[in-house]
Formats: structure tokens, sequence, C-alpha cells
């Protein structure tokens, strides 16, 4: 299976975090699965960090190294990706979010979440 992770399920899947659900870590190291993180996801913790570095301790750059690290691939925004939000209906306002959900369905994987809303976009949302 190819999961694309939630930035806040990368997050705790790299430091290990208590939060991280048991399915999400299973999932993550099943080494059948291949497992992806969103540049959107670099850039939204870039920004975080940038805002507020008590809250978000990982750097964008810190954090690309680290899902490298992790054995997890970088997939690019297109601009196919960034048109296919457009179509989206509304039940999520967070720009990453969305994005995150368009290149599901563009790319065919299956996102990986702890946020119940993105369930309701599509059945590719897998939610723990």
């Amino acid at each position: 299976m190819k999961l694309l992770l939630d930035t806040h399920i990368a997050l705790w899947a790299v430091t290990d975090h208590p939060k991280l659900p048991l399915l999400a870590k299973q999932m993550i190291l099943d080494t059948d699965n291949q497992i992806f993180v969103s540049a959107a996801s670099v850039w939204e913790i870039a920004i975080k960090h940038s805002i507020n570095s008590q809250n978000m301790p990982l750097s964008g750059h810190r954090s690309r190294k680290i899902f490298s690290k992790s054995g997890y691939s970088i997939l690019s925004i297109s601009g196919k990706h960034a048109a296919k939000v457009e179509i989206l209906d509304w039940h999520h306002k967070d720009p990453f979010d969305r994005l995150l959900v368009a290149q599901c369905l563009c790319e065919s994987l299956q996102l990986l979440t702890n946020d119940r809303i993105l369930k309701h976009y599509t059945s590719s949302v897998i939610s723990v």
C-alpha cells in the first residue's frame, strides 16, 4: 500500500510520540507499504517553526532530513495537485490538509491521518 502521512502522523512517527496510534505505527513499519510525506507537510512545519519554535521544535529543513533518513519519500507538489484542491468540498478549511487529500486523489495514495474530518473526502483516507 502507498501511504501518505498527514503532518502530525509523520511528526509523531519520527519522534516516537505516544500520541501515534498503534495501528498507524504498524502500518508505517510494515515493509510492504511505501511511505510518503508531502512537501506541503515540510512547508507547514517550516511555517509553524518560524512562527513559534517552542510549539514546533523541528524546522522544515531538519524534518525533511529526518523523514528521508526514516525512509519516507518526499512527494512534491505539482500543478495537478494544486488544481485538484479546487473541486474538493469544504469539509475542511486547512489548506495543507486539503492539498494532502488532493495529492491522494491524484496519485492513488492512502492518506493516514488522525483528523476524522478528512474521512468525509474519500475512502482513500484512513483515520486512525
